[in-house]
């Protein structure tokens, strides 16, 4: 397996490195006082922090991610919103507006803006996709540049700031299926299962009892906008870029050769640039985490299906088939190889 041999320039940088892993593992620890189980489901989440991305949690009711995000946000003190997506909801709800208020020594009235949820640092938004398409464009310019425009006037956003939504998969109907524009701005789509038996005895159990966790704030926001930082800085080796960009280039359907034929049987469109992006800044996120300042093929890999099942759009030959798209990137992950590394 080809990996990086180029290590962090720094030592201030490795330092920082150590300091990244070593505050993942304090966040887990925070985090176990009340998660049970879900270690695919932290570690990604986790992962979104250390890129400073956004990302969508798909899921049915009761498994904890209104839960996670919010004990997230208590573990790391960061400011926290919650915004219930509903039909009725509008833009102004979630960016804020203008209101006359009067200055009470003048007696003057003059438009002062009230901020909405979306000025915080980590803001949860839930069931986004019961609201309609207008409202939920209200997020894109939050998530994209960090800042929002009302009434010509454009408000920065604090950092750190991370958008977490979550969708529930089983009930269609008064729903706004999110625009692939939309979507393509989510790192990762998160899906959350059933957990093993064992964790759910361990849920019910801690649930059904007092629980006044206290929780340590090892990792500051100063820590998390250094530790995205010092993900953008580390060397990623040419095959690996290549590599992952292979991946991406290879969902989209075109003539004969220049995609596998399953991909031009069942796919209708695939995948922009952004995730051959995500994959290469979740790869480094990921390589850091485990002490590593060098990435693998394997860290793209293991990224692969949160990253791309949201961005590939199936055509119906894969829905009368029930092909889903995480079989199509598995199907991928066979398919395309590795370029040669010479390492």
């Amino acid at each position: 397996m080809a990996t990086v041999r180029a290590m962090l320039d720094t030592e201030d940088d490795v330092a920082l490195a150590e300091r990244l892993r070593e505050g993942r593992r304090q966040i887990l620890a925070e985090l176990r006082k009340v998660i049970v189980g879900q270690d695919d489901v932290i570690e990604q989440v986790l992962l979104t922090l250390f890129v400073g991305g956004n990302s969508l949690l798909v899921g049915v009711p009761g498994l904890a991610k209104t839960l996670l995000i919010h004990t997230l946000a208590q573990v790391l003190d960061l400011r926290f919103s919650r915004i219930q997506f509903t039909p009725d909801l509008m833009p102004s709800d979630i960016t804020g507006t203008d209101i006359i208020q009067e200055d009470a020594a003048t007696g003057r009235r003059a438009m002062v803006f009230a901020p909405g949820p979306i000025f915080a640092n980590i803001v949860l938004a839930d069931e986004i996709n019961r609201t309609p398409p207008k409202t939920q464009s209200a997020l894109l310019e939050a998530m994209q540049e960090h800042r929002v425009t009302i009434q010509g006037r454009t408000y920065t956003l604090d950092e750190p700031f991370f958008v977490f939504a979550t969708q529930n998969p089983i009930e269609l109907e008064g729903t706004y299926p999110l625009p692939e524009a939309q979507l393509d701005r989510f790192m990762f789509e998160i899906v959350i299962e059933h957990m093993p038996e064992d964790d759910e005895l361990a849920v019910v159990r801690s649930t059904t009892s007092v629980q006044e966790p206290v929780f340590t704030h090892a990792v500051t926001a100063a820590d998390l906008v250094a530790f995205q930082r010092l993900v953008r800085r580390l060397p990623v080796a040419e095959p690996v870029l290549r590599y992952a960009v292979a991946l991406a280039r290879a969902t989209r359907p075109g003539p004969e050769g220049a995609s596998p034929e399953f991909v031009r049987k069942w796919v209708s469109y695939g995948v922009s640039v952004r995730a051959a992006q995500y994959m290469v800044l979740g790869a480094k996120a990921r390589a850091l985490t485990q002490g590593r300042h060098h990435v693998s093929f394997e860290d793209v890999r293991a990224l692969a299906r949160p990253v791309l099942r949201h961005r590939i759009l199936t055509n119906f030959h894969a829905e009368s088939q029930h092909v889903t798209t995480d079989s199509l990137v598995d199907q991928l992950l066979a398919t395309v190889p590795a370029p040669r590394s010479g390492l």
